[in-house]
């Protein structure tokens, strides 16, 4: 998009695009495993989490290391870091637990966008399972309250101060941080540009850059055009048949045509 979004809306629709066309014809999903939350976290979130589950799971949280309020870096401490896939600690924190927890966050975020898509169609990818937008709405807000925030201020040379509310201490958690950008982004006027793209093969979700926008990507609109233009001479009309018949057959060869052409289709 050439517009500029919000953070929480860009990384609502970050969460959400882990669910991806694979190139094959088939769907990928970019948090099938701990490896996969611990890169996408460090890619989006610019920090690793530690930390196990969510509102469903049982015992305490056990943080990986506090955000620095000052920053919004992770502040390295770790002394109740659980040891992630490799077995060792701290930026490797990520556990099972911690995935399904980012995982749920996701699911009810795209039943939501699938409800704000409406009465359009949703993604694709996942539109015969969806949650129920009642639940996806409770998930999202117990996620969001497991983070407690602080206020921190910001004030560049060049421009106005911002506050902005930062997460701190042992809630802070990928799936906390998630739920919030998601409950910010769904209650802001961006939603009303939220679009499911449904180009072939394309399983995404955008907003809308200008009014006319149908597609997420300009190689989504050439597909969706090629295809279409595929479908209109995959087969002719029933003038086209009637035209040919008329200039190339007799009568009687017609109606044999005709009559042989009902039988199959009897």
């Amino acid at each position: 998009m050439s517009t500029s979004i919000g953070e929480d809306a860009q990384l609502a629709l970050d969460l959400a695009l882990t669910i991806r066309h694979d190139g094959s014809g088939g769907v990928a999903d970019d948090l099938a495993t701990v490896a996969g939350l611990d890169a996408w976290t460090r890619e989006h979130l610019g920090v690793a989490f530690g930390g196990v589950g969510g509102p469903s799971a049982a015992g305490p949280v056990v943080p990986g290391g506090a955000l620095d309020v000052a920053t919004g870096a992770g502040a390295g401490a770790g002394g109740g870091a659980r040891a992630g896939a490799g077995g060792d600690g701290g930026a490797h924190g990520a556990s099972d637990a911690e995935l399904a927890a980012v995982r749920e966050v996701r699911a009810a975020l795209r039943a939501l966008f699938a409800r704000a898509v409406l009465p359009g169609a949703p993604s694709p990818a996942d539109a015969a399972r969806l949650m129920p937008a009642r639940d996806a709405v409770e998930r999202l807000n117990a996620y969001a309250a497991l983070a407690p925030t602080v206020p921190v201020l910001t004030w560049a040379d060049d421009a106005d101060p911002v506050v902005r509310q930062v997460p701190v201490g042992e809630g802070s958690r990928p799936a906390a941080t998630l739920a919030r950008a998601a409950v910010a982004f769904l209650a802001s006027p961006e939603l009303r540009l939220l679009r499911a793209c449904h180009a072939p093969r394309c399983v995404r979700y955008f907003l809308k850059d200008h009014p006319r926008q149908e597609w997420c990507k300009p190689s989504c609109g050439n597909r969706a055009r090629v295809a279409r233009h595929h479908e209109r001479h995959r087969r002719p009309t029933q003038t086209q048949i009637h035209g040919v018949a008329a200039e190339g057959e007799s009568g009687d060869q017609h109606e044999q045509h005709e009559e042989g052409r009902q039988r199959e289709q009897g």
